[in-house]
């Protein structure tokens, strides 16, 4: 992991954007606070969140609330020390209404490869539950599974 820090390469970048799938698809709140740094400030929809602390509460109300969840990521752009992503995820609420949430995410690093930065901005689109896409077990996606842009997302 110690190879996947500023500057990116696409290889490391691609592998960075699999790695936050990997850690986001564990809704482990603590697990994945710790790919960022202690002060790392987020934008998300129309939150803003400051430190580990207040990143594992906001990730503990997220997955109390998007139940089911499943997230696929795909790498936009990068730079020497920013990536860009686009993403979807699936979930349910506690009454059985599906959803997909499409969205666009700019991640900046510190030198260490620790998440200093993070803006993301997400939109929901009511689902039927036949039109879900993602039905792997919960947790990782499977390497076959395909990605956004396989699936026409």
């Amino acid at each position: 992991m110690s190879s996947l820090v500023p500057p990116f390469t696409l290889e490391t970048a691609t592998q960075k954007v699999r790695l936050a799938e990997d850690g986001w698809n564990s809704r482990d709140p603590e697990r994945v606070s710790l790919v960022y740094t202690p002060d790392s400030r987020w934008r998300n929809r129309a939150e803003f969140i400051t430190g580990r602390a207040e990143i594992v509460a906001f990730l503990t109300r997220k997955w109390a609330k998007e139940l089911d969840y499943r997230l696929i990521k795909e790498i936009w752009a990068f730079t020497d020390h920013r990536i860009a992503v686009r993403f979807a995820y699936e979930w349910h609420d506690d009454s059985g209404n599906w959803f997909r949430s499409y969205g666009n995410e700019n991640w900046e690093f510190d030198v260490a490869g620790l998440m200093q930065r993070r803006f993301a901005c997400i939109n929901d689109l009511p689902i039927r539950e036949s039109e879900r896409k993602y039905h792997w077990p919960l947790g990782r996606r499977p390497d076959e599974h395909p990605g956004l842009t396989e699936l026409g997302l």
